[in-house]
């Protein structure tokens, strides 16, 4: 029987793949290679095949299956990939493909299912409440994904949708997207809506962090921004808890380094929410970018 389990993050410009031992959960080797996608479809397989043979030939054994992080999601009712931001996985049968040049069982999730699992199993989750049933991670960066982990299973759904909240319409007149809808979760609470909010409102262009600090000195237009932040937060989160009721929600990426959504944000989730009190533990990830690669991993445990 293996000793390892097996897990590939496929990012847009690198590939790392994870090897991990089954008896205490212990990564015993890291390795990356760029992902070099510009190349096209085929020139990435041929990377993760060389990254995997490279692991292989260190540790001595080859993965009888593979957990696979994907930048998108592989449509149930097509078997081809699909929303896709690294766009030459888009319309490709990656699951088929992989399996055919590994020689091994695969398995896909949208990379954060695979944050959303690895922060369960292995991360914070873990730490605040070991008995939770239901975790919703939330990656709240350049753009917004999420996952939902219940009892220690990745929730995929009928279209292979589930969890992307970041594609939910909050601001009906807002902003376009790239999904094509107007005004979604993404363009609202990610890095990039909110410095863009910032920017109309200022005619400045400023990064993030330095809007936070603005907005911590005092300045007018920055905490607009930051409390406009925390209603809509409150808005978007309340109604994930109302449909799933989540015991823990993990918040990764940039914006969820801002430690005033853990307390004005929190507080916002209340009027929306259909219950008198807030008893879902929000927190910050345990596991730094360790959590793809380790939840690609966890899918094949």
């Amino acid at each position: 029987m293996s000793k390892f389990y097996w897990g590939v993050d496929l990012g847009g410009t690198k590939i790392e793949c994870a090897v991990m031992q089954y008896a205490d959960d212990r990564c015993v080797l890291r390795k990356r290679l760029p992902t070099e996608g510009e190349q096209g479809y085929q020139h990435v397989l041929g990377q993760i095949k060389k990254l995997i043979d490279l692991c292989v030939e260190e540790v001595g054994e080859s993965p009888q299956s593979v957990g696979f992080g994907t930048p998108g999601t592989l449509d149930p009712a097509t078997g081809t990939m699909k929303n896709c931001n690294s766009t030459h996985l888009n319309g490709q049968p990656l699951d088929k493909d992989l399996q055919s040049l590994l020689g091994c069982t695969v398995k896909l999730a949208n990379d954060a299912n695979c944050f959303a699992l690895a922060e369960a199993a292995l991360g914070v989750a873990k730490q605040v409440k070991p008995d939770a049933e239901v975790v919703f991670g939330i990656i709240m960066g350049t753009g917004v994904g999420s996952g939902i982990v219940v009892n220690g299973k990745v929730l995929n759904g009928c279209h292979g949708i589930a969890g992307e909240w970041g594609h939910n319409v909050l601001e009906a007149d807002g902003a376009a997207c790239y999904c094509g809808k107007h005004g979604c979760v993404e363009t609202v609470l990610s890095g990039k809506g909110l410095e863009r909010y910032y920017s109309e409102q200022s005619g400045s262009s400023l990064s993030l962090p330095e809007i936070v600090s603005l907005a911590v000195d005092g300045d007018e237009l920055a905490k607009q921004t930051i409390d406009r932040m925390h209603a809509y937060f409150g808005l978007a989160v309340a109604s994930i808890i109302n449909v799933i009721d989540p015991d823990v929600i993990v918040i990764g990426g940039g914006v969820g380094n801002i430690d005033s959504l853990y307390s004005e944000g929190k507080a916002a989730i209340v009027p929306h929410l259909f219950n008198p009190t807030l008893n879902t533990a929000l927190v910050k990830p345990a596991l730094g970018d360790s959590a793809g690669v380790f939840g690609a991993a966890m899918l094949v445990k």
